[in-house]
Formats: C-alpha cells, sequence, structure tokens
C-alpha cells in the first residue's frame, strides 16, 4: 500500500451512484490507500430529452446532502462542480494532481459517449479511468439470446439473467476514506438551485419522501417486513401500501440492485417464496429495460417497432392538459396524475391506466407522456421510462398489443374496490359509494347533489368517451397494420 500523504489523489466521480455500501469504484479507490476526492458534477449540457426534471432535481439536492453528510462521518468530502463532466474532471485534475478516476458505468447513449472520450482524452494525459459496474445486476454486453443477439422479448430475459445465478455478495461502505492533503474548491450545493422557490411545488414531495442511502436501507426493511409476504397478492392495489416504493432510491443509486436482490432472496429463504419472486421479478423488468436502451438507444425517442413511425398521433393541447392534471373526468385516472403531481410518485398500475388513457383514449404521442413523466417523477429513469411507454402504447420489445385498450371504469372498480384510492387524490369525490366512484357521470342528480358533486363545475364531465375513443384508437391502428 502507498503512503498516502504523497500518492497522487483518486479522483470518484459520484453519477447514479449515490451511496457508500455496495460502490465498486469507490471501494477499489479507497483500496489502493491513496487519498480520495469525491466528485459530483451537475452537467447542465445534458441533451433536453435526457435531462433532470423538477422532481428529480429536488431529490438530488436531498440526495446529495446526504451523501456528503456520510462522506464527512468519514473524514472525506463531496467536491462539487457545475458544467461539462469532461472539463471540469480536466480542472480537477490540474488542481488536485490526480492520476486516476474511478467510477460507475452508465448505459444512457449520452454516458457511454462521454466516457469513451474520458478515455481518449484521460489516458492521453497519462491518467487512468478505472470503470466499474453496479447500476444493474448484469452488465447488458454478457447477456445474448441463442442467436447471440440482444434479447427482444423478457421472460427468456428473465430465464438468462435468473441461470447466471445469485449475484455476488454486496460490499461493505468503506470504513475510512484518506484525505488528500488540500481539498479543492467546491461549489456550494444551494447555489444550484435545485429546490423549487416561488412557487415551492415540493411541500408534497417533502412530505412524502425521505432520499438517502439510510432512508433507503430502511425503507427496503421495512418493505421486507411488513409488505413482501402479500406482495403478490396487493401489489396492483393503488389504496394500500403494498409496494416497496424503493424506486426513486434505485434510480438515484443510493441502493444497489444486488443489495435488493439478496435481501430478498434472504428472505425468500424464511418466507413466502412464490412472493419473492414476484418481486424480483419486476428488479428484472428494470434489467430488461437497460438491457434495451443499452443495445436500441433510440428507445426514448423513436419506436422500437418501426412501423409505428406512420402512427395518426392527434394534437390536442386542451386533452393533453387535462390529463396533465388530473382532470379528465374519469377518476382513477385523475387520482393517479394528481398522486404525481402531490408526491413525484404514482403507482405502477396506475402508471399503466393513465399511459394507457393518453396514448389510446386521447390518441396522443406517448413521448409526451414519457416526458411529462421524466419531469414529475423523483423516480424517473430513462431506461425503465422509455421501455415502459413503449411497453403501453404497443410499439416496444416484448410490448402489450396495441388493441389492449384498458377501460378506466373497470380497472378502478378492480384495483380500487372500495374507492379508498381515489377518495384520497381526488377529495371532491370521497362521499360517493364504492358502486359511483369510478362513473360519477352514471349517478342520479340527485345522488349527486346530496354528495356535493356538480359535474361540469366541482369535478369535469369525462372528456371522451371510452366506447367512441376505444373505437378510434382501433382504426388508427388499423392504418398501421396495412
Amino acid at each position: 500500500m502507498t503512503d498516502s500523504s504523497r500518492a497522487a489523489p483518486a479522483l470518484v466521480l459520484f453519477r447514479r451512484d449515490l451511496r457508500l455500501a455496495d460502490h465498486s469504484a469507490l471501494t477499489a479507490a479507497a483500496e489502493t490507500g491513496a487519498p480520495v476526492i469525491p466528485v459530483y458534477v451537475l452537467d447542465d449540457e445534458t441533451p433536453g430529452r435526457w435531462r433532470l426534471g423538477g422532481a428529480s432535481r429536488w431529490w438530488l439536492h436531498q440526495s446529495l446532502t446526504s451523501l456528503a453528510s456520510d462522506l464527512e462521518a468519514l473524514g472525506s468530502r463531496l467536491v462539487l462542480r457545475r458544467g461539462h463532466t469532461e472539463r471540469a474532471l480536466l480542472h480537477l485534475i490540474e488542481e488536485t494532481g490526480a492520476r486516476s478516476v474511478f467510477f460507475t458505468r452508465g448505459y444512457e447513449p449520452f454516458q457511454r459517449a462521454l466516457e469513451e472520450r474520458l478515455t481518449a482524452t484521460l489516458e492521453a494525459r497519462g491518467v487512468s479511468l478505472r470503470r466499474f459496474g453496479g447500476q444493474i445486476l448484469v452488465e447488458p454486453e454478457s447477456l445474448a439470446n441463442l442467436a447471440g443477439e440482444p434479447f427482444r422479448v423478457f421472460t427468456p430475459f428473465f430465464r438468462a439473467l435468473s441461470q447466471r445465478g445469485v449475484p455476488s455478495t454486496p460490499l461493505p461502505a468503506p470504513r475510512k476514506l484518506a484525505a488528500p492533503d488540500r481539498w479543492p474548491r467546491s461549489d456550494a450545493l444551494e447555489s444550484w438551485c435545485l429546490e423549487p422557490t416561488k412557487p415551492d411545488w415540493a411541500g408534497g414531495i417533502r412530505a412524502a419522501w425521505q432520499p438517502g442511502e439510510t432512508a433507503a436501507r430502511e425503507r427496503l426493511a421495512h418493505f421486507i417486513e411488513t409488505a413482501l409476504a402479500s406482495y403478490r397478492s396487493r401489489r396492483d392495489e393503488p389504496g394500500v401500501d403494498g409496494t416497496s416504493r424503493l424506486s426513486p432510491h434505485l434510480a438515484f443509486g443510493e441502493i444497489g440492485p444486488r443489495q435488493i436482490w439478496q435481501a430478498v432472496q434472504a428472505a425468500e429463504a424464511a418466507g413466502d417464496q412464490a412472493a419473492a419472486d414476484a418481486y424480483l421479478r419486476e428488479v428484472g423488468w428494470r434489467e430488461f429495460s437497460y438491457h434495451l436502451l443499452f443495445h436500441f438507444p433510440h428507445l426514448p425517442e423513436a419506436p422500437f417497432r418501426p412501423e409505428f413511425a406512420a402512427f395518426p398521433w392527434r394534437d390536442d393541447d386542451s386533452a393533453l392538459e387535462a390529463w396533465r392534471r388530473g382532470r379528465t373526468g374519469y377518476p382513477i385516472v385523475d387520482a393517479g396524475m394528481r398522486q404525481l403531481w402531490q408526491t413525484g410518485w404514482m403507482h405502477n398500475r396506475v402508471r399503466m391506466i393513465v399511459a394507457s388513457f393518453l396514448i389510446k383514449h386521447l390518441l396522443l404521442p406517448w413521448q409526451i407522456g414519457a416526458d411529462w413523466f421524466r419531469d414529475t417523477l423523483v423516480d424517473a429513469d430513462l431506461a425503465n421510462n422509455a421501455a415502459s411507454w413503449q411497453w403501453v402504447a404497443g410499439s416496444g420489445a416484448d410490448a402489450a398489443p396495441y388493441f389492449r385498450i384498458f377501460n378506466p371504469v373497470l380497472q378502478g372498480e378492480k384495483f380500487d374496490a372500495r374507492g379508498d384510492y381515489v377518495r384520497i387524490f381526488v377529495p371532491e369525490l370521497a362521499k360517493l359509494s364504492a358502486s359511483l366512484i369510478h362513473k360519477p357521470w352514471t349517478a342520479s342528480a340527485v345522488a349527486l347533489r346530496r354528495y356535493g358533486v356538480t359535474l361540469g363545475e366541482s369535478y369535469p364531465h369525462p372528456v371522451v368517451d371510452h366506447a367512441a375513443a376505444r373505437a378510434r384508437a382501433l382504426a388508427a391502428f388499423a392504418t398501421v397494420k396495412k
């Protein structure tokens, strides 16, 4: 081991891996014995569709605050820089004399391009670049179908993933990080203005979430203890706390997929195997999304199935605004969109319902919905977002057939049978009975007056008739098939 007081520092570039435990790049840098300088660069030059949305920027502020505190407990600190990542690192190398950069690899096209440029630029300067996995379970190049090609169907992909065996044991957090003789300048996090001010729309998000690595571990433990056993039977009910709600922690890397996989498998050995398998399958869908994005980088912008490029989408600003505001007149759709705006998150079953409504009832492009989710979700994740929207649209890999058009009334009655979810997020309908709450327009005028509902005023009429919208969507799809 080298003398840390004399060795050139090592830079550890944090990105979507804002944790200390199971962080291969950080562990490897610490094991060199050299001073370690943890760095986060806010790169505002990221292309628009790939840029952090408002809700994600709020989360990032809290997560960086938590990470900085955790690093200080190890005798270290977090250096913040803003600007082009490549230039920021070059400046830090000049300022610190660092001779190595450690980081966790990314899979988005712009991240891959950045890594290629960094490799060429830094190696030309005699600076080593060491790249590690950790954002997903299995590197996308290592899984292929029998023809040696990328998977396009989830089931054989998940079978191949599962056959790889249990991921290796997660790494513990370093117990200490050697500090440099002199720390480089760091931006003040507050100067980045990641949190909203006027207006401060983050009150509901702030009340719903606690970002950070410690909170992520606590959330995983809580899920395993209270909800994993019933996950398979209750995960589709938005009115109950039946899911893990780990998605934003996972999106920012406050916890890694290997940690989740190991913890759930340990619980599986002692409990309900079917429930654990159902949850791990959802982790597998995240892996599949990254597999698709890596091999098909156009996924966030263009249909995976090229015939959908000719789909006859509509242009309807008023319908889009009704959808965004949760004023479509369909209670389960409106509850989901309001939950999203208030808390920065939406239950997964409801995500499918609202996505189907936008695409098939309103006939608006899935890219518009994906962009709105990117801006409003605290768990916005490019791979998941793109693959999931294309799945609902019928244009993606292993997608739901386009003719599968969710009936929002039946979906509400099936998965929110008592109306508990709608009552929370559409309080103007809270007094309606379970038989009416998902279709208030069928209630008599007397009943509506009794419960304080005035259609068209306190709650909107449906923006579109389900049967007519379904017929219109199927007709549009028929033109694509031709």
